[in-house]
């Protein structure tokens, strides 16, 4: 019987240009190793979650222009805790035990490279973030 910690890492997409070295810090490890391919894997449901973040906000995002709406990714990351919270579980929630021990170690730098993914895919994606 497989086990929660061997099934994680085997759906998790392959990020060829997310090469872990011995030359780099362990930070930068777990950005490739981990919060790279978990984001990626998650980046449909990161989506809806902001998707939904812009309707519970009156939906004004969808009157931006495109620098604004950029601003406004960047800002309901930097600034809502709650919202950051909830991306942050949506993240943690992948990993597996070990993957989770490293990240306690040092959380703090390693939130803001997640937070710093999550903005970057979010922005990247800002073509699909229309009102439906």
């Amino acid at each position: 019987m497989e086990t929660r910690d061997t099934s994680l890492p085997i759906i998790r997409p392959e990020i060829p240009s997310a090469k872990v070295t011995a030359m780099m810090s362990d930070d930068e490890c777990f950005q490739n190793a981990t919060l790279r391919p978990v984001a990626k894997l998650q980046n449909d449901l990161l989506l809806a979650v902001f998707k939904e973040y812009v309707r519970r906000h009156k939906n004004v995002f969808y009157g931006l222009s495109v620098q604004k709406r950029l601003d406004f990714v960047e800002h309901a990351i930097l600034r809502d805790s709650k919202f950051r919270s909830s991306l942050k579980g949506i993240i943690i929630g992948q990993f597996t035990l070990q993957e989770y021990k490293a990240y306690t170690q040092n959380y703090s730098a390693l939130n803001k490279r997640m937070m710093n993914l999550i903005k970057e895919r979010i922005k990247s994606n800002i073509q699909l973030l229309e009102h439906a």
